[in-house]
């Protein structure tokens, strides 16, 4: 059994577009099987859209973007978006889903975590977490967030309130000088955590 997570996702290809209007704009995916959110946007990604904080100057990075909803809606409203995912099938119809929505400000990454922006800086880092892939893999994201963030930078991440929401809200709280609660709904929590 292969997971979203892996680099290499099994069985055979599926796809399914579907149209997301949201933050003011309207968009078409391409969504594939071995992807996360197959045929859909899910709840915990969306409730992170409609809330997470961007600015026109800034570059941010989706992290473990999938089919790119994050990033390809976040395009609309900053200078860059780069989207990273360990997922070869993620990555491939990310960068589908680039062209269909003719984003030319963002770019799709292979590779696990940080590995493909080692050595860059964000304004925000922004993600729906694998929380499949264990805690081990939510601590690192949120521990190694600030070696990639510029002075008063973000990490913006949605957590399922029954998956560990308040354990993860004290780690960020660890790393970062601020936290607060974007929003909630649906059994998800979207927290931002300012350097």
């Amino acid at each position: 059994m292969t997971h979203y997570y892996s680099r290499e996702p099994g069985g055979p290809l599926k796809t399914k577009t579907i149209e997301v209007c949201i933050r003011g704009y309207c968009f078409k995916f391409i969504t594939a099987s071995g992807v996360f959110s197959f045929g859909k946007l899910d709840r915990g990604t969306e409730l992170l859209i409609k809330n997470m904080l961007l600015n026109p100057d800034w570059k941010i990075l989706d992290l473990g973007c999938g089919y790119g909803p994050i990033g390809i809606v976040a395009s609309r409203f900053v200078k860059w978006v780069v989207m990273t995912d360990v997922n070869r099938r993620a990555v491939s119809i990310a960068r589908k889903n680039l062209k269909l929505n003719h984003v030319k400000n963002a770019e799709v990454r292979l590779g696990n975590l940080y590995e493909p922006v080692r050595g860059e800086k964000f304004d925000s880092i922004i993600t729906n977490p694998p929380v499949h892939a264990g805690k081990e893999v939510l601590e690192r994201i949120i521990r190694e967030a600030p070696n990639y963030l510029t002075n008063g930078g973000t990490l913006q991440l949605v957590i399922k309130t029954k998956q560990g929401a308040k354990s993860i809200r004290e780690i960020m709280e660890e790393v970062f000088s601020e936290v607060v609660e974007l929003a909630k709904g649906s059994g998800y929590r979207v927290y931002a955590g300012r350097l």
